[in-house]
């Protein structure tokens, strides 16, 4: 059986509010957002790149009965994502995390001074992290922050240059649902998560942003100026698409 979270029982065909809903999968129990929205026409079930979590779209007119009618009947295909998906990565001594498309052991030194060094140990490339065992994790993922900002800087210099571009203020964020973004004013955001990508995937980022501060949207001309900037945008593109989910592993020990 099927259990509202906010509500145990509802009357047949009742609209559906937000909320959650508990499923049984296979034995165990899945904890599945609903949204409802008004674009809708159909009902949609997703499991999201970066956080794992599994979305029940609902139309603005859906109703109860047939959300979890539609729910109940994807049952081996949510099953069948969920098996395959990959566990999460905590910074942690030991673990093994990708940094510019290189994979590096983290090693927790435990000194407390210092800064992240890369190095090379005896069984290949380390990110050496000093600190004490519950300041680790963040303190890595500040230094990841910084080595993307200064990467992206770089980057996007270098392709405004090209077509005499002022970008704005370049900020770095732990986004969810996009590897980049440019407002209005020309101030570019970026997913810390690009230094994890090997450099052509992060460049490429950089070059489609720019693009946008002179095509704010994705037309032709955009992407005709996105492969002048960076010819191997396809390539680019192909990465993300096959292995970006994977990048919001790291980090992560949820």
């Amino acid at each position: 059986m099927i259990r509202m979270l906010r509500k145990l029982r509802q009357p047949a065909k009742a609209i559906l509010e937000e909320g959650h809903v508990v499923m049984p999968v296979r034995g165990e129990d899945v904890r599945v957002t609903v949204r409802r929205s008004a674009r809708a026409t159909r009902y949609g079930l997703r499991i999201a790149n970066a956080t794992g979590e599994v979305i029940l779209t609902v139309p603005r007119t859906g109703d109860y009965d047939q959300a979890i009618r539609f729910l109940e009947s994807h049952e081996g295909w949510l099953a069948g994502r969920l098996s395959r998906r990959p566990g999460p990565v905590p910074f942690s001594h030991g673990q093994s995390i990708p940094f510019r498309g290189e994979q590096h052991t983290i090693l927790a030194t435990g000194k407390a001074r210092g800064v992240v060094e890369v190095r090379q140990g005896e069984e290949g490339p380390e990110l050496s992290v000093p600190g004490s065992a519950e300041h680790m994790p963040r303190r890595l993922k500040d230094w990841l922050k910084e080595q993307a900002r200064e990467d992206l800087a770089e980057c996007v210099a270098d392709h405004a240059g090209k077509i005499d571009a002022k970008p704005g203020r370049i900020t770095v964020r732990d986004t969810a649902s996009r590897w980049g973004s440019c407002s209005s004013k020309g101030g570019l955001s970026f997913s810390w998560r690009l230094i994890l990508a090997p450099p052509f995937v992060l460049d490429y980022v950089a070059a489609h942003e720019v693009a946008h501060l002179e095509h704010m949207n994705h037309s032709s001309r955009f992407w005709a100026l996105t492969k002048r900037l960076f010819p191997e945008t396809d390539r680019a593109e192909a990465w993300l698409k096959q292995h970006g989910r994977d990048l919001h592993r790291y980090g992560r020990d949820d």
